[in-house]
């Protein structure tokens, strides 16, 4: 088992810049692909982002390509989620995720395939 506390999240204007952390507990956290994901209000959850195992490789959903970041210590059993130049339409809850498989394109947005979740943090983007 993997427990995931997210924070970071409040309210932001336009074009602020917010930083989420996910901190993990548990097993391994080095063994564990992580990611973020987004539920806006009134709509379903979506991928936003993934890092893989050692960091070597990331996925980034175009909508926030160019403005998010995705960074992980493994010393700390971390992730960061930069937001830079945030936009309305980025208020969510986020949620923090792991995966124990391999990190793949045809997968990555699949929630399915992530094996924990966090409880989430609110972002709120005022324009």
């Amino acid at each position: 088992q993997v427990q995931l506390v997210e924070s970071g999240g409040g309210l932001v204007q336009a074009g602020d810049s917010l930083r989420l952390s996910c901190a993990a507990s548990g097993r391994t956290f080095s063994n564990y692909a992580m990611g973020w994901f987004r539920q806006a209000p009134g709509k379903e959850r979506e991928f936003v982002i993934a890092i893989s195992r050692g960091g070597s490789t990331r996925y980034i959903e175009d909508s926030v390509k160019g403005r998010f970041t995705i960074s992980r210590d493994d010393a700390k059993n971390t992730v960061h989620l930069q937001m830079n130049s945030l936009k309305p339409e980025d208020t969510a809850v986020y949620y923090c995720a792991a995966r124990t498989r391999s990190l793949a394109q045809q997968s990555v947005r699949t929630m399915l395939e992530w094996n924990y979740w966090g409880q989430g943090t609110h972002v709120t983007v005022s324009s």
